[in-house]
């Protein structure tokens, strides 16, 4: 296919800029219930997006045929935004990006047959049912995909993206005294069939196993507003749900972030430091390239407290007079890319996580969330907390579950107390909705915060 005349089309009646993102992703799911594998399906998708921008608005189409015809009527329709201005030139010198390997695929999936990847699931299943009498169900699901993305812009870019992922979650029901308690765990990385491992199956049991059995000696906890220490690792679903979306660049384009003003200014405790991060090997979050032939790249959104840098595509880099940081992110071809978090954690602090517990007199500790509802302008959010711990004179006493935190993103940055030097990347199968779905990964050390309302009995 022609792209230099797919986007002389697309800027035929003028425009600023036009892009061509080609996609094509095989998605293999195998699922065992009630012992069996009961369950596996194939899903093939192709296709093309079509972007025109004029100034800050920009017009989109895709279309899932190969035919010529109809890529040409796709590139006109997008055109349609820009009607009336002056054409732009396509370079007729193109840069082929060279891009790092972020994500090696050892075994490709597409050597993989699903009764190659039974026994795992089988391995799992027995494996958790051996380990504690009072399982009564296990529920699996492996799933991987291989995307492969080309690229070309009217600037003469141009690159290719091979990228792949792998997920295995379980969920594990007990039943004991007449109760019943669920609880889950997942990984998810980019990577290729080596991603299968005895030690994968062997992590997952005995985590999944461990949070069920917590909940049979957990009880909801008496609600107020105190001290929250929040532990490495899933907490930082937090971070991104509740601070993150308000650093997206489009939020702050429009005047919809809290932080839209607050550009070089402290926002929080000098021990603060906030990352964005598409470069981590194997992370669910990684990017080669973003889907607008940006480089992945690292990017520090808060630095020692001061708010150093929103996450952008290229029209709100545009907007702000700055580079692009490697998010414009799609869930595919269907969709134009916008600003969106990668991997998103927090940087170590200098305290001990025994000393943040041991200087709350009262307090919660939480360490496994399940969802919540974050109002991303304002930040104001609620989260259900799983499991964690009453704080009672500096040491963690009677295990809770089934509470919710709440409170204001901003204003709980702005409480933290302290930060532990135990910062873990959270590898589960996190997934970011913000208009579209895309794989996420979030982590961070061990925090407190000064106080959070905590929603519990009456």
């Amino acid at each position: 296919m022609d792209s230099g005349k797919l986007l002389r089309l697309a800027l035929a009646k003028g425009g600023d800029y036009a892009d061509l993102y080609f996609q094509q992703t095989v998605f293999h799911d195998i699922l065992l219930r009630d012992g069996e594998v009961n369950a596996a399906g194939t899903h093939n998708e192709s296709g093309l997006g079509i972007r025109v921008v004029r100034g800050q608005n920009s017009g989109y189409a895709f279309t899932e045929s190969s035919m010529p015809r109809d890529r040409e009527e796709a590139a006109r329709t997008a055109s349609y935004i820009a009607d009336g201005m002056t054409a732009v030139k396509i370079p007729a010198r193109i840069t082929s990006l060279n891009l790092p390997d972020r994500y090696p695929v050892q075994i490709p999936w597409e050597g993989i047959s699903p009764q190659d990847k039974m026994p795992y699931l089988y391995q799992l299943n027995e494996r958790i049912f051996s380990g504690d009498k009072r399982v009564k169900k296990v529920t699996a699901r492996l799933s991987d995909s291989t995307s492969r993305i080309e690229f070309f812009n009217s600037s003469g870019v141009y690159c290719t993206d091979l990228r792949p992922m792998a997920s295995l979650a379980v969920t594990c029901v007990m039943e004991s005294g007449g109760r019943r308690e669920t609880a889950s765990a997942s990984r998810s990385f980019r990577m290729g069939g080596e991603f299968l491992q005895p030690s994968l199956i062997e992590e997952l049991a005995k985590e999944v196993m461990q949070r069920t059995a917590f909940l049979f000696q957990a009880s909801q906890p008496g609600g107020g507003t105190m001290p929250v220490v929040m532990a490495a690792g899933s907490s930082g679903i937090l971070l991104h749900e509740a601070i993150g979306h308000a650093f997206e660049a489009d939020f702050a384009r429009k005047n919809l972030s809290i932080f839209s003003d607050k550009m070089g200014k402290s926002i929080c405790s000098r021990e603060i430091t906030i990352v964005d991060d598409g470069t981590i090997t194997g992370n669910r979050g990684a990017l080669n390239v973003d889907d607008e032939g940006v480089p992945g790249q690292k990017t520090y959104m808060v630095t020692d407290g001061i708010l150093t840098s929103f996450l952008h595509d290229r029209i709100s880099a545009r907007f702000f007079g700055v580079e692009p940081t490697g998010n414009g992110r799609r869930e595919s071809f269907r969709h134009m890319p916008i600003p969106r978090m990668r991997a998103t954690y927090m940087e170590n602090g200098k305290d001990k996580e025994e000393a943040l517990i041991a200087s709350v007199k009262k307090g919660l500790y939480v360490d496994t969330f399940s969802n919540g509802q974050v109002l991303i302008g304002a930040g104001d959010f609620t989260f259900y907390v799983k499991s964690g711990y009453l704080i009672e004179n500096g040491k963690l006493t009677r295990p809770v579950k089934d509470t919710n935190i709440i409170g204001n993103g901003p204003e709980a940055l702005a409480k933290i107390a302290g930060v532990a030097d135990n910062g873990t990347i959270d590898n589960g199968t996190w997934t970011c909705g913000k208009e579209q779905s895309c794989a996420v990964s979030c982590g961070m050390p061990s925090v407190l915060v000064g106080s959070l309302t905590v929603g519990g009995r009456i």
